[in-house]
């Protein structure tokens, strides 16, 4: 029997033959985009490549197929991104990512017209102030009210909730990302505390209701659950449910909501950080309605619709990888009136100012459905 040493530089001597025939099929790749491109013709032919994959896996044989056709449908994607490169045709987000870094000031705006859902005291608000030096905040009812605020000029910006450590993304966002026009210009993390209000002089035993925003009652559940008897009530944000008790003339009520609120409307903190884990962070994003860039920016969002098909999202996701592009969040969520059609949220962390980025632009419109920019940012610790 061949010792392991042999048998690896046995694979070592095929891996070279294979090095030298990869480089060999790029250079026609090379002169294949040539060709399409004096002639008009697109990077992707589909016919060709299922054409192939069926041939290399019948040239495999029944036990190698399933590798083989694994194995060229990286060298087909690769293939076409050289081909893509070569090209010389400019991605157009990027070109839209040049003008944005060529229009923004070097510094993020300190005073700046903004929209938040929600009240004085919301966490909303908190975040906001963390992003801008001395904002003027507008304050609206709903979360789309803030996108169309900023949709139509009204606001330069708005701050909205994407996620939590704790209960997950808050989904009405995403949702309704899909539906407007916008550009995230930054990113905050915000450590949340949670904390039990009533008025002055009520007892823990007296609370027959609490309420709270939907996200924070996720956040508090186990403690809720120690709570017997209690009703729970689910209103649009912390910060109103702490101005509801103050305002309510009854006695047995209380909100799940920040300190801040408690000071804001003459609330008592019965119990602190009462949410199940310490580590409990929200993250938010300031929107505007163009691309904005600033120095430092380091993460990038993205929103895809793939074809309902095997493999779509594997091959956007090898892209990613093979780039060595940090993938920091994924996200999916259905299309209306769609069945099993999904839009894909991507987080990227590489600079704008990489190399690959424009690559990874160039692929990714090709491979999707639909493709959009959402803006490139850094994000702040709060």
């Amino acid at each position: 029997m061949e010792e392991l040493k042999d048998l690896r530089e046995k694979i070592d001597a095929i891996d070279q033959q294979m090095v030298d025939l990869f480089k060999q099929r790029m250079e026609v790749s090379k002169e294949v985009a040539a060709y399409k491109r004096a002639n008009g013709l697109p990077t992707l032919d589909a016919g060709r490549e299922r054409a192939l994959l069926g041939k290399v896996g019948e040239q495999a044989g029944e036990e190698l197929a399933d590798y083989t056709q694994s194995v060229y449908r990286t060298i087909l994607a690769a293939g076409r991104s050289y081909q893509n490169a070569c090209s010389g045709v400019p991605s157009k987000v990027y070109e839209t990512i040049r003008k944005a870094l060529d229009t923004t000031p070097d510094l993020f705006p300190q005073r700046a017209t903004v929209a938040c859902q929600g009240v004085e005291g919301a966490y909303s608000q908190i975040a906001c102030d963390s992003i801008f030096k001395a904002p003027t905040i507008l304050y609206f009812n709903t979360f789309e009210h803030v996108f169309k605020a900023v949709e139509s000029g009204m606001c330069q910006y708005g701050v909205l909730p994407i996620e939590n450590s704790t209960a997950g993304s808050v989904n009405a966002i995403y949702d309704l990302m899909t539906q407007h026009n916008f550009s995230i210009v930054r990113s905050a993390r915000l450590k949340v505390n949670h904390n039990l209000l009533t008025k002055h002089g009520v007892k823990k035993e007296e609370i027959k209701e609490i309420f709270s925003h939907q996200q924070a009652i996720s956040q508090c559940a186990g403690y809720l659950s120690t709570l017997k008897g209690v009703k729970v009530t689910v209103v649009e944000n912390t910060a109103l449910a702490a101005q509801m008790v103050a305002q309510s003339e009854r006695r047995d009520v209380a909100a799940l909501s920040s300190r801040f609120c408690g000071e804001l409307y003459g609330l008592n903190l019965l119990e602190r950080d009462v949410q199940d884990q310490d580590n409990n962070y929200t993250r938010f994003i300031c929107i505007s309605k163009n691309p904005e860039i600033y120095p430092g920016a380091d993460r990038t969002s993205l929103m895809m619709t793939l074809l309902h098909k095997p493999g779509t999202l594997y091959n956007v996701l090898s892209k990613f990888y093979a780039l060595g592009i940090n993938l920091r969040k994924l996200e999916s969520r259905p299309l209306p009136n769609r069945e099993f059609e999904f839009m894909f949220y991507f987080d990227l962390e590489c600079s704008v100012y990489a190399p690959e980025m424009e690559r990874i632009f160039r692929d990714l419109e090709e491979e999707s459905e639909h493709f959009r920019y959402l803006g490139t940012y850094n994000e702040v610790i709060c």
